[in-house]
């Protein structure tokens, strides 16, 4: 079974990608389940119940001239979200999901958001660091190589110990994809990724492996294929696959190729979620 858990439609500011477009093309694509993880991000971007406040950026290809910065619009995301599962149920399995890009400062917001509606599925993302963005630089600035890896490592884990809504640690080495210093010595990082990973499974968590890495040009997975031995020795069991999609032809991108390498490394399974619960797949 195809199934790609990493789907962003335009209900995230950085996608302009129809949510029923999405489901077409998946369908097209033999995908049998796909679960919807749009973002938020509490702490750089408010609601769309806070019209004052947004701000906006300007449009990319394809995209309209402006678009606004802001988290989903909760209401709408999950109107749509039940009226293309109605539409499209009997082709393909839909799911309800978010990614949370959390922080320690904003958890609260999280807890409270996750109450409100009925998830399947969430992914646990850290973007940025006391509101630093990863993708900018602004968090790498004024900082070595070691200070910045090890902060963002840090901070992974103070979330973990005190955040449980969540299903899968995103993209969990994702300050390699922007480290213009080069590949940072896994070694070096190797006791708080143990700390982050022991925490994760023994509070039943999982982690993703997401295919974005061949589109970014990077020379191994996200995470890494040290990160992922290092899960299963420790004894990880709960993965997702995801393509961190957000247009068509990032869409199942290389899932198969992502099964295969989990099978070099010794994984027999892989998980989709129902109502935050883990469904494993042999591989």
């Amino acid at each position: 079974m195809k199934a790609d858990y990493h789907v962003h439609t335009e209900f995230s500011d950085d996608s302009s990608y129809d949510m029923e477009d999405v489901v077409k093309d998946a369908i097209d694509m033999d995908i049998k389940e796909l679960c919807f993880t749009d973002h938020v991000d509490y702490g750089i971007k408010d609601d769309w119940d806070k019209p004052e406040s947004m701000k906006q950026r300007p449009g990319g290809p394809g995209e309209p001239e402006f678009m606004y910065v802001a988290n989903v619009n909760y209401p709408k995301y999950y109107e749509k979200y039940k009226y293309l599962k109605k539409k499209y149920g009997n082709l393909i399995n839909l799911k309800l999901g978010l990614e949370f890009g959390v922080q320690t400062h904003t958890i609260d917001k999280y807890n409270e958001l996750f109450s409100r509606y009925s998830f399947d599925f969430i992914i646990l993302s850290i973007h940025q660091v006391k509101n630093l963005e990863l993708w900018t630089q602004d968090f790498q600035k004024n900082k070595t190589q070691d200070e910045y890896n090890m902060e963002y490592y840090q901070e992974i884990l103070d979330v973990i110990k005190r955040y449980k809504n969540y299903s899968v640690l995103g993209h969990l080495d994702l300050i390699s994809r922007y480290d213009l210093k080069g590949k940072y010595p896994f070694n070096k990082i190797k006791p708080l990724i143990t700390e982050i990973l022991k925490i994760a499974i023994e509070d039943g968590k999982g982690i993703e492996i997401n295919t974005s890495s061949h589109r970014y040009g990077l020379k191994d997975t996200t995470p890494s294929r040290d990160i992922l031995k290092l899960y299963k020795k420790l004894g990880g069991k709960i993965i997702t696959i995801g393509s961190d999609s957000h247009r068509k032809d990032h869409l199942g991108a290389y899932i198969n190729e992502a099964k295969s390498i989990l099978k070099q490394i010794g994984f027999d399974e892989y998980c989709t979620f129902d109502q935050m619960k883990p469904i494993f797949h042999k591989l």
